[in-house]
C-alpha cells in the first residue's frame, strides 16, 4: 500500500524521468523496471526497451492509505481513494475510487459537470463500462492538471455525501421482525386501519375515500417483515467504506457483550406516539421502546456501536452529534407512493389511529442481535439484507 509520502516521491521520480526522455532524440529508450519493495529500496534493476507509445490504462495497484502520521504531510481526501499515478510519454493517468452511486454527480446533468472539469483542467475523465465498478480514470498532459481535477472531484463527492442528494445506503439495526407474534400484531394493526377486515362493497369505497382525505394509504405503513430499531444510519457509497463498516461491527462484539453485562436484554413496546409535529399533521408514527429493568444496558450497547463507527470515520458529522432516540416506526410519509401527484401530501392525520392504539400493549421481546443492514434490498424472509451481524446474549428469562 502506498503512503502519501511514497506517492509523491513516485510522481516526482516519474516526472523527472519523463522529462529526460522527451529531450532525447532517440526513438527508443530504456526504463527501469521496479519489482516489489526490494527494487524500490535499491535492489536488483532490469532494463527494458519500450516504444514511446501512450495508451489509456486502468491500473490495478493498491489504493493510497492515509495514516494519522501522514496527515501532517498532505491533505486526506474523505470522498475518494487515489491509486498510484501512471505516466507514459508525457501523458499522466490516475485511478480514483469514487463509488458507483456517485458517478452521476461527477457527470452532472447531461454531462455538464464532466465537460466543465475536462475543459478547465485539460483532462479526460473515463467512466467504467460496468455499473458495478467504483473507479474512474483521469488522464492529462501533466501531473498538475490531473491532480487539480482529482481535487475538484473530491470536493464534489464531499458536498454530495453531506447533502440529501445521496441517500443513506445502510444502517445498524436491531431486528424485531424475527418475532412472529409481533409481526402478526402489526399486520392486524394495518388491516384494521386500511379497512381490510369485514368491509366490502360500497362500504369499502367510503372507507377508502375517507383514508385518502386523511392522507393515509398502504404505502406509508412500515412492512411488518422489516420491523426493527435503528441504531445508526450510514452512507457507504464505495467498497472500502462498506468493508470497513462490516469489519467494525464484527470487531466490537466483545464490547457490546460487556455493555450488556452478558445478560439477555428484553424490551417492552407500548403505546403509539408522533415524531415531532402534531397528530393532526403527522409525518412519523412510532411505538415507544422501554428496556425491561430500566438499567440502561441497551443504550450503553448502542453507544459502543455508535462510537466505533464514528471513530472509523463512517458517520456524518450531523449524525454523530445527534442523541439516540430508540423507537419502532410503524408509519412514515417518506414511503408514500401516490400515483395522483395533483395533491401533494407530506403529512397524515393520525388522531383516530392514536385514539384506538395510543395505549396498545404490543408485548415484550428479546433483542437477539445487531445487523449491518442494506436499505432497499431484502432477504428471503423479507427483512433487510444482512451484511454483517453480532449476537446479543440469547438466554431466555425464567
Amino acid at each position: 500500500m502506498l503512503t502519501c509520502r511514497s506517492l509523491f516521491f513516485r510522481i516526482d521520480r516519474v516526472v523527472g524521468f519523463t522529462s529526460r526522455c522527451l529531450k532525447s532524440k532517440q526513438e527508443r529508450f530504456s526504463i527501469m523496471s521496479f519489482k516489489g519493495n526490494a527494487a524500490m529500496d535499491g535492489g536488483s534493476k532490469k532494463e527494458k526497451m519500450v516504444n514511446l507509445v501512450w495508451r489509456p490504462i486502468s491500473t490495478r495497484s493498491s489504493s493510497v492509505v492515509y495514516s494519522e502520521a501522514a496527515e501532517g504531510q498532505c491533505s486526506k481526501p474523505s470522498g475518494v481513494s487515489e491509486r498510484a499515478p501512471v505516466v507514459s510519454a508525457g501523458k499522466h493517468s490516475v485511478s480514483l475510487e469514487v463509488g458507483a452511486s456517485l458517478m452521476k454527480f461527477i457527470k452532472g446533468k447531461e454531462g455538464t459537470t464532466q465537460m466543465k472539469i475536462e475543459d478547465e483542467m485539460g483532462v479526460k475523465i473515463i467512466f467504467p463500462s460496468s455499473r458495478n465498478e467504483d473507479h474512474i480514470i483521469i488522464e492529462g498532459g501533466s501531473v498538475d492538471c490531473v491532480t487539480k481535477a482529482s481535487e475538484r472531484i473530491a470536493t464534489i463527492v464531499d458536498e454530495v455525501v453531506k447533502s440529501p442528494s445521496l441517500d443513506y445506503s445502510h444502517f445498524v439495526s436491531l431486528p424485531l421482525a424475527i418475532h412472529p407474534e409481533l409481526v402478526a400484531k402489526l399486520v392486524n394493526f394495518q388491516n384494521s386501519i386500511l379497512g381490510n377486515q369485514s368491509i366490502a362493497g360500497d362500504k369499502q369505497d367510503v372507507q377508502s375515500s375517507t383514508l385518502f382525505d386523511l392522507g393515509i394509504e398502504k404505502s406509508i405503513f412500515i412492512k411488518p417483515s422489516t420491523f426493527h430499531l435503528t441504531v445508526l444510519m450510514l452512507k457507504l457509497w464505495k467498497k472500502d467504506r462498506f468493508n470497513t463498516a462490516r469489519d467494525v461491527l464484527k470487531s466490537i462484539s466483545p464490547g457490546v457483550m460487556d455493555a450488556l453485562d452478558n445478560r439477555p436484554l428484553f424490551i417492552r413496546l407500548k403505546g403509539l406516539d408522533c415524531m415531532r409535529g402534531s397528530l393532526a399533521k403527522a409525518r412519523v408514527l412510532y411505538i415507544p421502546v422501554e428496556e425491561i429493568g430500566d438499567e440502561g444496558r441497551l443504550l450503553r450497547a448502542c453507544k459502543v456501536i455508535t462510537d466505533a463507527f464514528v471513530k472509523a470515520g463512517l458517520v456524518l458529522e450531523k449524525d454523530a452529534n445527534q442523541s439516540l432516540k430508540l423507537h419502532a416506526t410503524v408509519m412514515n410519509v417518506r414511503h408514500r407512493k401516490r400515483k395522483d401527484k395533483r395533491k401533494k401530501m407530506d403529512t397524515f392525520d393520525a388522531r383516530e389511529i392514536h385514539k384506538q392504539f395510543g395505549n396498545e400493549d404490543w408485548g415484550e421481546y428479546l433483542i437477539q442481535e445487531a445487523h449491518l443492514s442494506q436499505r432497499f434490498v431484502f432477504d428471503q424472509s423479507g427483512y433487510y439484507r444482512c451484511c454483517a451481524s453480532i449476537p446479543f446474549p440469547g438466554e431466555h428469562r425464567d
